[in-house]
């Protein structure tokens, strides 16, 4: 490989001045620079991050932690962590399995942003206490090294609750998402605490894990269930609400006349289903965003406090 030995040995000049001009130092003059930069590519030079990284104890990079990249929920998230990183120099890259957590530990990041239940909170909170700087997603963590941006996952639930039960009486139906997940035992506790207020029905909670594949087979025992009232479901995410609406069309039952259905995460197929489905809103766009702030103020050393991420509710047309 190429190194700035070789760009200085050609250019006639000492290796610190090549190290400047490639680094952007006031310290050698434009001409210099530039002359500099044309033998590096002619040269065909590529930085050697590892070496940089010795030097100056920062890669410039960031991590996020996800559980998987399935189902259409990630997008507007990274979308907003990407253009708030690069807009401040950073890079991101996306994480997945346990073998990436040591990325942290051999600072191969700078910082890490947490939405991977995988990513237990005692790891997180060992390598906070060695100095790492971590945003999380999806657990309430008290650490100065750690800043929580989290949805508010109970006036979600809540609304997504008065929503259904407006105008309604009968039997009601809960579709959870995966176990030891935050966001969805936050959803359901909400729900089953504000269901508390009704209690002239029956209330039945289906275990799910997020898919389209649970919401199927919850649409399924609500139709074997069926007992000829119109029921209502609160599914704690868009994904398993879509996947009962893809079973319930292959049935008598109507969603709108027989069921009410509502999700949660807003997402784009929902505006196209018909009814519309009804869901709990939020930006998803805004919650990478904020991720990102946070986590570059803590790796300033700024003072950050944590956030969270409001909800609100569209209704089916």
């Amino acid at each position: 490989m190429v190194g700035i030995k070789d760009i200085a040995k050609k250019a006639g000049v000492s290796i610190s001045t090549v190290s400047y001009a490639l680094n952007g130092s006031p310290k050698v003059t434009d001409a210099t620079r530039q002359r500099i930069v044309a033998i590096a590519d002619e040269l065909n030079y590529i930085p050697n991050m590892a070496a940089r990284t010795l030097k100056t104890q920062k890669t410039k990079i960031v991590g996020i932690y996800l559980a998987n990249y399935s189902g259409v929920f990630y997008g507007e998230l990274l979308h907003g962590l990407t253009d708030t990183l690069l807009a401040k120099g950073y890079e991101l890259i996306v994480c997945s399995g346990m073998k990436a957590h040591r990325f942290l530990p051999e600072r191969m990041i700078d910082g890490a942003i947490i939405l991977d239940m995988g990513f237990s909170t005692e790891e997180l909170l060992e390598y906070a206490d060695r100095g790492h700087k971590i945003i999380v997603l999806d657990r309430e963590v008290e650490h100065p090294n750690v800043r929580q941006v989290l949805l508010d996952n109970k006036a979600g639930a809540t609304l997504a609750v008065d929503y259904l039960k407006t105008g309604f009486t009968g039997k009601f139906y809960i579709v959870t998402g995966p176990t030891n997940t935050y966001d969805s035992e936050e959803r359901l506790r909400a729900a089953l605490s504000e269901l508390e207020r009704f209690r002239d029905e029956e209330v039945i909670v289906i275990p799910g894990d997020f898919s389209k594949a649970t919401g199927e087979k919850a649409a399924q025992q609500i139709e074997e269930e069926w007992a000829g009232e119109p029921v209502a479901v609160f599914a704690l995410n868009d994904e398993m609400a879509i996947g009962m609406y893809n079973y319930f069309a292959k049935t008598q039952l109507v969603i709108g006349r027989d069921v009410k259905v509502i999700g949660f995460d807003n997402t784009e197929v929902g505006q196209y289903l018909h009814p519309r489905l009804a869901t709990i809103e939020y930006s998803k766009y805004k919650w990478g965003a904020v991720a990102a702030e946070k986590l570059l103020k803590l790796l300033e050393d700024e003072m950050v406090e944590d956030e969270i991420i409001y909800t609100s509710l569209i209704p089916s047309n």
